[in-house]
């Protein structure tokens, strides 16, 4: 008999869910990182969120959370498009960037762009795409913001290269890199 089938049959019971074990339990999952920009005529903003996740491939939605203490979301929650940049390892000073507080973001006018549709876009991140904002649902104290990608960039270099790239996460408060040195045996 399987570990599985042995397991479901016994009944578990948890405790009740504090906003600290809450932290701790997500703290404690690694998370890919992500470099979001935007523009509502106010000026360019961008901060890191390592919430984004796929949700369909056809059509191609995504979807990535906002913190109202960040001084970014008002211009998210205002936007109608959004740019994703799905950073790897070479580009941690991106995530670096958009996870500092109190600091120009785009000071370095040599490190970003602006798409001929007007969002900022930091070339140097491993794929970004552009998407127009479909729904923001206010949750907590964040705001979900759900995305069709419309148009996107996967760098200069060749699809096949990427898996050559190690992946950035985010981790126990801490940036971390997964790659071929870090694959378990077996897989």
């Amino acid at each position: 008999m399987s570990r599985t089938m042995v397991a479901s049959r016994r009944r578990l019971s948890g405790r009740p869910l504090t906003a600290d074990h809450f932290t701790v339990a997500f703290r404690l999952h690694p998370g890919g990182v992500a470099l979001v920009t935007a523009d509502a005529a106010d000026g360019p903003v961008a901060l890191t969120a390592s919430s984004l996740a796929s949700v369909s491939a056809s059509p191609p939605i995504f979807m990535f959370s906002v913190s109202s203490q960040s001084s970014s979301t008002a211009t998210l929650r205002s936007s109608t498009t959004v740019v994703v940049h799905l950073l790897d390892a070479a580009a941690q000073d991106l995530a670096e960037l958009g996870a500092t507080s109190d600091i120009d973001r785009f000071g370095d006018e040599s490190s970003w762009a602006r798409l001929d549709t007007g969002e900022p876009v930091f070339p140097a991140a491993r794929a970004w795409i552009r998407g127009r904002v479909l729904h923001r649902l206010d949750a907590g104290g964040s705001t979900v913001i759900v995305a069709e990608g419309v148009e996107s960039s996967i760098g200069d270099d060749h699809v096949e290269q990427y898996g050559e790239r190690d992946g950035l996460v985010y981790f126990n408060r801490s940036w971390h890199t997964v790659g071929s040195h870090t694959r378990l045996p077996g897989h």
